[in-house]
């Protein structure tokens, strides 16, 4: 039997590894081995496309895979520059399953300008020997969308 992924013995450990993954500077290859392990087989990842990106004039969501995912952001991450942290958090447990709000800013560098802010839903669930992303749906602050005063950022 194979050792457990440390990423995955835990929410905390498994919502850092997400976003350490994906953080680095321009044209640094990202941890895409790492990322992937962390989801279930046949995840989604669910970023919302805001009526003004959109052609119609009304909010959609862009539903990838992880192979989606790594393909849509790669040529940002080649370009930029950009380190994704959790600044707060709301979890609700029942059974083996767990809904997490993660709110993130992302920056330019480790502790450099905030280029966005937003919140990750994230879907989890654990098999009895880990913890697995089934889904992460996110949208980023924009005007007239600002982060909950509840989560106190």
């Amino acid at each position: 039997m194979s050792a457990p992924n440390p990423d995955a013995v835990s929410i905390d450990a498994i919502i850092k590894a997400l976003y350490e993954s994906i953080s680095g500077p321009a044209g640094a290859p990202r941890q895409w081995e790492r990322d992937r392990a962390l989801y279930a087989p046949g995840a989604l990842l669910i970023p919302m496309r805001p009526p003004s990106v959109t052609r119609d004039g009304r909010g959609a969501a862009e539903i990838l895979d992880v192979d989606g995912y790594e393909k849509s952001r790669s040529p940002f991450f080649a370009a930029n520059s950009f380190y994704e942290v959790e600044i707060a958090r709301r979890e609700f447990h029942f059974g083996a399953m767990a809904h997490v709000l993660s709110v993130y800013e992302g920056r330019d560098a480790p502790n450099g300008k905030i280029l966005k802010r937003g919140i990750n839903s994230i879907q989890l669930y654990n098999d009895g020997q880990r913890w697995w992303v089934a889904s992460i749906m996110w949208d980023n602050e924009r005007d007239g969308v600002t982060l909950p005063a509840e989560f106190g950022v």
